[in-house]
C-alpha cells in the first residue's frame, strides 16, 4: 500500500513538473515572439495578445484590438491573411475577428438613437448610418422588406459637413422615422430644425470606440455586426441566427 502511494505521489509530481515546464515554455515562446517582432518590425506597435492556433507551430498575433496576424514560435516569419480550415470549410480568421469585434447589444446607448418598429417588432437590430451615404440609401430600400423588427437607428455622420447637417436636421425633427424615410427613400429634404444635437456627437465617439469605419454597419442582438448594404434576405438570415432560430 505504501509503495503504491509513493508511486502515485511520484506520478503526480512528474505531471506537475511537466505542466510547469509546458507553461514556462509557452511563456518563453510568447516572450520570444514579442521581443523579436518588436525589434525587427517596430511599426507593428503594441501586441495585445499572443496565442496558439490549431496549426502546430503557428501563433496568432492580435494588434490594434481586432487585427490578426500569424507567426512562428520565434517570430521569424509574419503572415498576413486568412486562416482557412479546409476540412470544415471555415474561415477561422474571420470568425475570430467577428468574435473580437462583437458589441454587447444591451449596452448600446439607445437614447441616442431613434426607433423604427415594423410589425410586432420582436426582433432587434441597431444600425449606424450616414444620411449622405448612397450605400445607406440602397440598404434602407432593402430594409423596408424586413418585417417584425425594431430598428434602432444611430445617426453616424462620417462623410463630411453635409452629413452632419443632415443628421442634425433629422435628429431635431418631430417625427424622426418619417423624416428619415422621406429623405433616404423618397429623397425629400428634411426641414431645417434646431435642437440639442449632442446625441449625434456622442454617436460619432461611439463609432470610433467600436471602430465603425463605414456605413451602414449593422449590429444584431447577439452582438455580431455586419458592415455594408446587405440584402433583405441576408438581414433575415442574420436576425434568425441572432435569435437562435
Amino acid at each position: 500500500m505504501k509503495t503504491t502511494r509513493l508511486a502515485s505521489l511520484a506520478l503526480l509530481a512528474c505531471a506537475t513538473l511537466m505542466a510547469a515546464s509546458t507553461v514556462t515554455s509557452a511563456f518563453a515562446q510568447e516572450a520570444a515572439i514579442r521581443k523579436n517582432l518588436g525589434e525587427r518590425i517596430p511599426q507593428i506597435g503594441k501586441i495585445d495578445e499572443v496565442s496558439k492556433t490549431g496549426v502546430p507551430g503557428l501563433y496568432e498575433i492580435r494588434i490594434n484590438g481586432t487585427d490578426i496576424l500569424y507567426t512562428d514560435a520565434q517570430g521569424d516569419y509574419l503572415i498576413q491573411g486568412n486562416l482557412i480550415d479546409t476540412k470544415q470549410k471555415r474561415n477561422l480568421t474571420e470568425e475570430r475577428v467577428d468574435k473580437l469585434s462583437a458589441i454587447q447589444f444591451d449596452t448600446l446607448p439607445f437614447k441616442d438613437a431613434f426607433t423604427i418598429v415594423r410589425g410586432n417588432g420582436k426582433r432587434k437590430l441597431a444600425v449606424f448610418e450616414d444620411p449622405n451615404c448612397s450605400y445607406c440609401k440602397r440598404f434602407e430600400a432593402n430594409l423596408e422588406q424586413v418585417k417584425d423588427v425594431t430598428v434602432y437607428l444611430f445617426l453616424y455622420p462620417v462623410l463630411g459637413q453635409k452629413s452632419v447637417e443632415l443628421s442634425n436636421a433629422i435628429w431635431c425633427a418631430k417625427d424622426k422615422p418619417k423624416v428619415w424615410h422621406d429623405w433616404m427613400v423618397k429623397n425629400i429634404n428634411p426641414a431645417n430644425a434646431k435642437c440639442d444635437t449632442a446625441a449625434v456627437n456622442r454617436n460619432s465617439q461611439l463609432g470610433k470606440k467600436y471602430k465603425i469605419t463605414g456605413t451602414p454597419t449593422l449590429v444584431f442582438a447577439d452582438g455580431s455586426r455586419v458592415p455594408g448594404a446587405i440584402s433583405a434576405e441576408q438581414v433575415e438570415q442574420r436576425l434568425a441566427q441572432a435569435s437562435g432560430q
